[in-house]
């Protein structure tokens, strides 16, 4: 499997081993390598939104907070 670069381009791999699953363009024999090859995906788009979550609270909150003078 070849190392996932960017949320966009897990997001692009996924939709198409969805669109090959849902036109059953793949065979039985690949299926479970796609559907592994899926998890892996969608679990580095987790993990990255959860870190661009906490980041952009972390400014969010840093806006918030009072400047020292």
């Amino acid at each position: 499997m070849s190392k996932i670069n960017s949320y966009s381009d897990a997001i692009r791999e996924l939709e198409i081993i969805v669109t090959e699953i849902e036109n059953a363009s793949i065979g039985v024999d690949e299926l479970s390598g796609k559907v592994k090859r899926a998890a892996e995906l969608i679990a580095f788009c987790r993990n990255k939104l959860t870190a661009t979550e906490k980041e952009v609270n972390s400014i969010l909150k840093g806006l918030e907070e009072p400047m020292a003078d």
